[in-house]
């Protein structure tokens, strides 16, 4: 089954996933901004079933793992075909959802965005045969140091990523240059009315009305959550120098 949604654009942004469950997209893409940007036209999704490929009339997808040991692996000859069958060009990268690839970073993600959009390889049981990845050119990619039980939830995490950095997506081009890791630094604290919650008020700095010192307050305090919950992108960064608070005498 192939779900898809099309529009008389030739460069419009799309995905291009390839799945054992089609029926799980768009999913929560179908919604929301990435809906709304989906209906409109301004990206294009397509689901295809990598059964349709399989030449058996059990449609067989998989098969035990040489070598021996426990679950079942998908077929070389199955994937390859369903890859050829997308006929995607060849700028547009090919990607494959597994827990062993290079993590998924915001830098990744820009690049994938700003790009034609890639096709996506979602694994499932024990893995996918090394000797596809490597025929077809996979490229290997994790969302995090677990285990789903498939590529799917991985490959919709990666979409909703890329599109909502489209042009037009998002209400503001601001709302993408300042969150969390677009400077190697989580976002800072955002707060709205009520004025006072529970006793708690806005700190008075960003009621003040001065920009600067309100932009100089939220690099401070994305540094210091920074440093507090990602140490691996506090030493990551270039320039570690602080930034002078604005409570600082």
């Amino acid at each position: 089954m192939t779900i898809s949604t099309t529009t008389s654009s030739t460069t419009i942004w799309r995905a291009t996933v390839l799945t054992l469950f089609p029926e799980m997209f768009p999913g929560p893409l179908g919604v929301s901004l990435a809906g709304k940007a989906l209906a409109s036209g301004l990206w294009a999704l397509e689901a295809r079933d990598i059964r349709d490929q399989a030449t058996d009339r059990h449609r067989s997808v998989d098969d035990t793992p040489a070598g021996g040991g426990p679950g079942m692996v998908l077929r070389a000859d199955v994937l390859a075909a369903a890859i050829d069958a997308a006929e995607i060009a060849p700028r547009r990268p090919r990607l494959l959802m597994s827990p062993r690839g290079r993590p998924l970073t915001q830098s990744r993600v820009r690049e994938l965005a700003a790009g034609p959009g890639p096709l996506i390889v979602c694994g499932r049981f024990e893995g996918v045969d090394q000797r596809v990845i490597e025929a077809r050119n996979l490229e290997e990619v994790s969302i995090g140091d677990y285990v789903l039980s498939g590529g799917e939830i991985a490959a919709l995490a990666l979409i909703d990523a890329c599109v909502r950095l489209l042009p037009g997506v998002m209400g503001k081009v601001e709302s993408g240059a300042e969150e969390s890791f677009s400077e190697g630094l989580l976002e800072y604290p955002q707060y709205t009315r009520p004025q006072s919650f529970e006793g708690v008020p806005i700190p008075d700095i960003l009621l003040s009305g001065d920009h600067a010192k309100v932009a100089a307050w939220r690099r401070t305090e994305a540094e210091a959550l920074t440093r507090a919950r990602r140490p691996d992108l506090w030493a990551a960064r270039p320039n570690q120098a602080r930034t002078k608070s604005t409570t600082d005498g």
